[in-house]
């Protein structure tokens, strides 16, 4: 990853706050010599030294757990938004400037192993399940489902288990440009009507 000190994030609060908010994760393995990339859900440990999920038994992400070469990067996607130049003060005083497109990443690399424990995924899929549904004002749980289709669904599933090597941020949000630009992007971040972006002006108001 292309990285300047100017966007460089390592506080691992911050970067645990991401993963929180946006669990989606891009797996990228080696498999055969080729990429395996895979998309799912990860849950950081509280010790934030190792990412759980899921996989389908039939997933090639078992073949990359097995094998001699177990390491993957994990990608982290939070908000995004397109900036225009237009917003920036110093058009007005130079005409010197240009698009760009401002984002928070955060990489985990590590090596992944399976969790072939019966009792795991059931507890892991309930723990997911009990963080996620209140989001959707929703009070469901695994065992409002027939107890024979979960077990039919939960026997098709492992467990994934990825201990942390290093964990790292890249929080792309105009902090290079001068003060007087970025504190115009953040006024018309506040005026827009989208959520996408009132997403990226929460993550600015943070960094900033």
């Amino acid at each position: 990853m292309c990285l300047s000190n100017h966007f460089l994030v390592e506080d691992p609060a911050v970067l645990a706050q991401l993963i929180s908010e946006y669990p989606l994760a891009t797996i990228v393995g080696n498999l055969d010599g080729r990429l395996e990339i895979n998309h799912l859900p990860l849950m950081l440990s509280d010790d934030r030294t190792k990412l759980y999920g899921h996989i389908a038994k039939m997933n090639p992400l078992t073949q990359v757990a097995s094998s001699s070469n177990a390491s993957v990067t994990v990608i982290f996607n939070g908000p995004n938004a397109y900036i225009t130049p237009a917003w920036y003060l110093s058009k007005q005083e130079t005409g010197k400037v240009v698009p760009t497109w401002n984002y928070a990443v955060v990489h985990a690399e590590g090596a992944m192993k399976l969790i072939d424990a019966p009792q795991w995924p059931r507890s892991h899929v309930a723990q997911m399940t009990d963080i996620h549904e209140p989001t959707h004002q929703s009070t469901w749980k695994l065992d409002d489902a027939p107890e024979e289709y979960v077990q039919t669904m939960l026997k098709a599933i492992i467990g994934i288990e990825i201990e942390i090597k290093s964990l790292i941020g890249k929080f792309k949000l105009s902090q290079s440009r001068p003060a007087q630009d970025y504190d115009a992007v953040v006024e018309q971040l506040q005026k827009s009507p989208k959520g996408t972006l009132h997403d990226m002006l929460q993550y600015m108001k943070a960094t900033g």
